[in-house]
């Protein structure tokens, strides 16, 4: 059998927005992660529409086709296009979980929520001649899963080519999060063997990897057996965590110790009113510096998410999280406007309120305003979103942030990743262009060498009795 699995690009892929870096980071797991399940006899491509053209020409038995939010219009445009030419097309991800009834009409099969039960099931009904319109994920489990099917992934076109997934979802419901919908009436959150993802992470060339989990350290007892497994493998990382276990216990030591060297915090926002609006209930009450020391102590940089837009944010809210950012030298800050995904119960609540202003896809990048705004206007927070990007990485403020660390070696570190990140784009689409991206590798690992100072202890403090942290 012939099988082609494609990813389509991202609206921003022909938009202003369009950063290759950016989508050139990492290769896309899940399709390969589907593709371990096929038959040794069967013939498998792998396309990423955002580092590589989709040929459309051939014929294949079989289309799989992975579909978010903002490249939905495209996967519904591959899909009617190998429909017509007389192929079996399954759609699957978030956005047809999310949207079943508008996904069903563009596929002849269609999965809501995880594969790892359902598409196998789906490939033996397949194969009998006989499957079904639409599977539905009730069994949650990484037990037995097969390796990744890497030898599908053109490790040349990502920067980070040793992306690696050992979990699913996230402990936590913040009303915004559009994956929160995808693990609805099953397990929301469960991991893999610990033996298991070592082995998966002893496959892996080189030193570099990046946990694309949602949470890594959302497991205690999972990700101290991780950490513990990891010692002594010489690896250095990158993954995601919340304020909550940065603050809580030892394991953001023991992540730090295996190799831990920069982490995506989603702070979000500072007023307690948003995070109990969003029900973001592991950041109510958490002191966000001592977060960061904690972290900047282990010499682990930091990727800060911010989320403008939300009810209780004011023309300020702008310049004070910049301010905040930079004077606690946060080494990179992804900026978001607030945006109610389908399926999420920001979305339904919205809805309900009248506030939904369009459901046209291509704007839900979190880049435009789709609802109707409370304390700000529309034009006022897309305004202030790309302000705060633009003043952020003034090359002052890179400067300004690098220098709150405390060693020479931290400040030159977060000089260089933070600089590199947003400044030398006619560099890396040089790199890109010329396949050359691989070669950057041991600089990032240079990068991401150990630097350690002084520990800060692990004492939770709640928030200022104010409606604002006071930004300093």
């Amino acid at each position: 059998m012939k099988v082609k699995m494609i990813l389509p690009a991202l609206t921003e892929a022909e938009s202003p927005f369009w950063r290759p870096i950016k989508y050139s980071l990492f290769p896309p797991l899940g399709l390969a992660t589907l593709a371990s399940y096929l038959s040794p006899d069967d013939t498998v491509e792998l396309q990423d529409q955002h580092v590589e053209r989709v040929d459309l020409d051939d014929r294949p038995d079989l289309v799989v086709i992975q579909v978010y939010i903002t490249n939905a219009y495209r996967a519904y445009a591959f899909a009617d296009h190998y429909r017509a030419k007389g192929s079996y097309v399954v759609l699957g991800g978030l956005h047809v979980t999310s949207l079943p009834e508008e996904a069903a009409p563009h596929a002849d099969t269609i999965f809501l929520g995880p594969g790892e039960e359902t598409f196998p099931q789906f490939l033996r009904d397949f194969r009998a001649k006989r499957p079904l319109k639409r599977y539905f994920s009730a069994i949650r489990t990484l037990e037995g899963i097969p390796p990744i099917r890497r030898d599908l992934i053109k490790r040349h076109l990502y920067l980070v080519p040793n992306s690696i997934v050992v979990t699913r979802g996230c402990p936590h419901h913040c009303t915004f999060c559009y994956k929160d919908a995808f693990f609805e009436g099953g397990k929301t959150f469960y991991t893999q063997a610990v033996d298991d993802a070592l082995a998966e992470i002893d496959r892996l060339p080189g030193r570099h990897l990046y946990f694309l989990d949602d949470h890594l350290l959302g497991n205690v007892k999972f990700a101290s057996a991780l950490f513990e497994g990891m010692k002594g493998m010489n690896r250095v990382f990158q993954g995601a965590s919340t304020i909550d276990s940065i603050l809580r216990g030892n394991l953001i030591e023991q992540a730090a110790e295996a190799g831990l060297r920069s982490v995506f915090v989603g702070f979000e926002t500072f007023s307690p009113e948003n995070l109990r609006q969003s029900n973001k209930k592991q950041n109510l009450q958490k002191d966000y510096q001592r977060a960061v020391k904690r972290l900047h102590s282990l010499g682990i940089m930091i990727n800060g998410s911010f989320v403008f837009g939300l009810d209780d944010d004011g023309p300020d809210v702008f310049k004070r999280t910049v301010d905040w950012g930079v004077s606690n030298g946060i080494t990179t800050s992804t900026y978001h406007i607030l945006t109610p995904y389908p399926g999420t119960a920001l979305y339904t609540d919205m809805q309900r309120q009248g506030r939904i202003l369009t459901d046209n896809w291509d704007l839900y990048d979190t880049r435009h305003v789709v609802y109707q705004t409370r304390r700000l206007s529309a034009e006022a927070l897309e305004e202030g979103y790309h302000w705060a990007y633009r003043e952020f990485y003034r090359w002052s403020n890179i400067t300004k942030a690098s220098l709150t660390h405390d060693s020479a070696k931290h400040m030159l570190k977060h000089f260089l990743y933070s600089g590199g990140w947003k400044k030398f784009e006619p560099l890396w689409n040089v790199l890109i262009k010329t396949r050359s991206l691989e070669n950057m590798l041991p600089l990032l690992e240079a990068i991401l060498a150990k630097v350690r100072t002084k520990p800060e202890p692990a004492v939770e403090q709640p928030l200022p009795a104010s409606s604002t942290l006071t930004l300093q």
